[in-house]
C-alpha cells in the first residue's frame, strides 16, 4: 500500500472525519474513511502520533475478588453495554489525573492504587486512530450514580461468577469482554 493523501471531510466537537487516499499493490487508487480525535490531521505522521487520547480503567476491589464494570447506554449501537470506566484525557491533565477524575465522575469511587499503566493501544483500529492507556489498579469507596448529565452509567462490582453470567447474557465492549472473560476463568 502507498499513502497518497488525507483530507478532512467533517469536523465535530469530539471527532473528525477524514478520507485517506492510497494506492493498492495492484495500482488501484482507493479511499479509506476514518475518524480521529485530532482536528488537524494533514499528513501520515499526524495519523501516527503516539499521544494518548483517553484512559481505560481496569480496576478491582482491594481483595481482588471483584471487577468494576459500568453498564452504559451507548448511543452508537442504541444499547446498554458493559464497559470499563473510561474517558478522554483533558488538556493539561496527566493520565493518572484523568483516571482519578473519570472514575469519580462515572462511579463516585476513589482511585486507591495504580499497579500498572499499559502502553498505548487503539480503541477501534478498523476506523479510528484514537488511542488509550489502560490503567490497572484498585478502587475504593461507595458507588454512586454518575454525575455526568450526558451519560447514562450504572457502575457495579462483580465477582467472577457474576461476570461469567454477564458474558453469556449481556452486550460488552470488545476490550472489556476480552479482559472479563480471561479474568473470570482464572
Amino acid at each position: 500500500m502507498k499513502y497518497i493523501s488525507i483530507r478532512k471531510v467533517l469536523g465535530g466537537r469530539f471527532i473528525h472525519r477524514y478520507d485517506i487516499t492510497y494506492e493498492t499493490e495492484e495500482g488501484h487508487e482507493k479511499i479509506y474513511e476514518m475518524i480521529s480525535r485530532n482536528p488537524e490531521v494533514k499528513r501520515l505522521e499526524d495519523l501516527q502520533e503516539k499521544k494518548a487520547d483517553a484512559v481505560v480503567l481496569i480496576l478491582h476491589d482491594a481483595s481482588g475478588e471483584k471487577l468494576l464494570l459500568n453498564r452504559e447506554l451507548r448511543l452508537a449501537p442504541g444499547e446498554w453495554v458493559y464497559n470499563f470506566p473510561a474517558g478522554l484525557i483533558e488538556r493539561g491533565e496527566t493520565p493518572e489525573e484523568s483516571a482519578a477524575r473519570e472514575l469519580k465522575e462515572e462511579t463516585g469511587l476513589e482511585l486507591a492504587d495504580i499497579k500498572e499503566i499499559l502502553p498505548i493501544s487503539y480503541s477501534a483500529v478498523g476506523f479510528s486512530n484514537e488511542t488509550n492507556l489502560c490503567i490497572l489498579g484498585t478502587a475504593e469507596g461507595r458507588i454512586r450514580k454518575s454525575d455526568s448529565p450526558a451519560e447514562e452509567i450504572e457502575a457495579g462490582w462483580y465477582t467472577k461468577k457474576e461476570v461469567r453470567h454477564l458474558l453469556q447474557n449481556e452486550l460488552f465492549a470488545g476490550r472489556t469482554q476480552a479482559y472479563s472473560y480471561l479474568w473470570s476463568r482464572e
